[in-house]
């Protein structure tokens, strides 16, 4: 999912072409993607990120050119231009690597798979939290990172890799992830 505005990043490039430690985000979940046994790439852009397009065109991707008008809207459009079940990332997770997709990847067994990290994790690495919910009686943040499957079962899994808590959505957030780095 790279087609967000970014506007609370407030940086004069598309959120999935702002660079940590030099190289675009959305570059950096490519790498990520190309090093897990996933097999096949659809990034979702929208008319908010013309430069991410042009950008991903050049590297022959299957490209999905959804309307622009929010993350689930986005989503829903790209859910019915492909085959479930299918792993939905956001080009904001900086820190991703192969070996998390494919750990998720493991945990699935069927149906849905939301992927969150303690809201207390990403506090104690000081990186913002926007959206929250209680599961089990633990404040959980999404990291991004599902696996959206056919039928009725949903599945929350509860990871404390740093990698997948560092959502670069402010320029803070950046920050964090540049000393990952």
């Amino acid at each position: 999912m790279c087609g967000g505005k970014g506007t609370r990043l407030d940086a004069s490039i598309e959120k999935p072409m702002f660079e940590i430690d030099g190289t675009p985000m959305v570059d950096r979940i490519y790498t990520a993607l190309a090093e897990s046994r996933i097999d096949a790439v659809h990034a979702v852009v929208s008319p908010h990120t013309p430069e991410t397009q042009r950008y991903l065109d050049s590297r022959s991707l299957s490209i999905i050119a959804a309307p622009g008008d929010g993350y689930v809207e986005d989503l829903s459009y790209a859910l019915e231009r492909v085959e479930l079940p299918i792993l939905t990332v956001v080009s904001d997770l900086p820190l991703l690597a192969g070996e998390c997709l494919d750990r998720v990847l493991s945990v699935h067994d069927r149906g849905s798979l939301t992927v969150c990290a303690p809201v207390a994790l990403k506090q104690q690495l000081g990186v913002g939290t926007d959206t929250t919910f209680e599961h089990d009686g633990r404040e959980l943040a999404p990291t991004g990172l599902n696996i959206v499957g056919d039928g009725d079962v949903e599945t929350t899994y509860i990871t404390y890799d740093a990698r997948l808590a560092v959502n670069v959505n402010r320029q803070t957030d950046a920050a964090v992830a540049e000393a990952f780095i």
